[in-house]
């Protein structure tokens, strides 16, 4: 346990954690108790980011009523969507090790004791997947979630990112490349996950996966009939983002490797011979490189 004494400077904040909450102003309150009962047995400073995006309920008067050894901070996001969300939240982040969970805490918070012993040693991306098998996952039977589970997890694997579960809201990283993958995030809704973690991968991070213990808690405010649809549609957009950026960014190699071999003559040209003279050819006009 971490205890400050009264009046004794706060410690310097290694570990923030975001909480992206929409309308979560009655389960809130268990959830911040929960986090921040985990966050004060670490033996270094941490704080959490709660981001508000665009409730209508009294989820921000809770957060700015809260009292705690952990510091809890508010941050306003207007723009709809938990990837909008999870962004800012992102970005207003300064410590060392970042990640973010859900407010409903449906992830069990003893894998944050393996994700950030991964992260201390060097690894840059820890998440948790439910579809490992040493896993819990205590879930209502749901055939038709557990159906578009499957094939959304069949499309990400095959065509973007090949992560088990990308959608378990339990992702921790190393600050730095947390924030600048969030900085190219353009995805906002419920599919913002796997373009941060490609985005990751682009960076050159590994993505580590360790099971976790979880339960799905009543109120989510995803709907299998309601955001399937959307979701596809939001993977096409990130895939079709994905693949012009790597295209891009390969011509934009092969133009600089071109240059580099082309400027090699022009280098040697001190030590040299003279180039023989050569008869008079037409004129040939050749594409650029």
């Amino acid at each position: 346990m971490r205890d400050v004494p009264s009046g004794a400077p706060s410690p310097p904040i290694t570990l923030e954690i975001v909480v992206p909450a929409r309308n979560e102003a009655d389960r809130l309150p268990e959830g911040l108790a929960t986090l921040c009962a985990k966050l004060r047995t670490l033996p270094f400073g941490c704080a959490v980011i709660v981001v508000d995006n665009g409730s209508t309920d009294a989820t921000a008067a809770v957060v700015r009523a809260w009292r705690s050894p952990i510091p809890v901070r508010l941050v306003q996001c207007p723009p709809p969507g938990k990837g909008a969300a999870v962004r800012a939240g992102l970005l207003a982040t300064r410590a060392a090790l970042v990640g973010f969970c859900d407010a409903d805490m449906a992830t069990d918070l003893s894998g944050l004791d393996t994700a950030l012993g991964l992260l201390m040693t060097g690894h840059q991306v820890v998440v948790g997947s439910r579809a490992l098998p040493a896993s819990v996952v205590q879930a209502r039977s749901d055939p038709l979630r557990a159906l578009g589970a499957l094939v959304f997890r069949r499309i990400v694997r095959r065509m973007i990112v090949d992560v088990t579960d990308t959608q378990c809201g339990f992702k921790f990283f190393a600050g730095p490349i947390a924030r600048q993958a969030a900085a190219s995030l353009g995805s906002t809704g419920f599919a913002f996950d796997v373009e941060l973690l490609a985005r990751c991968r682009d960076l050159g991070a590994a993505i580590d996966e360790i099971p976790v213990i979880w339960r799905d808690v009543p109120g989510s405010s995803f709907s299998v009939r309601r955001h399937s649809f959307t979701c596809l549609r939001e993977l096409t957009t990130i895939w079709r983002t994905l693949r012009a950026e790597h295209a891009a960014a390969r011509r934009a190699a092969g133009r600089a490797t071109s240059l580099r071999v082309l400027t090699v003559p022009r280098q040697m040209a001190s030590v040299l011979p003279p180039p023989l003279p050569q008869p008079d050819l037409p004129h040939r006009v050749t594409e650029p490189l």
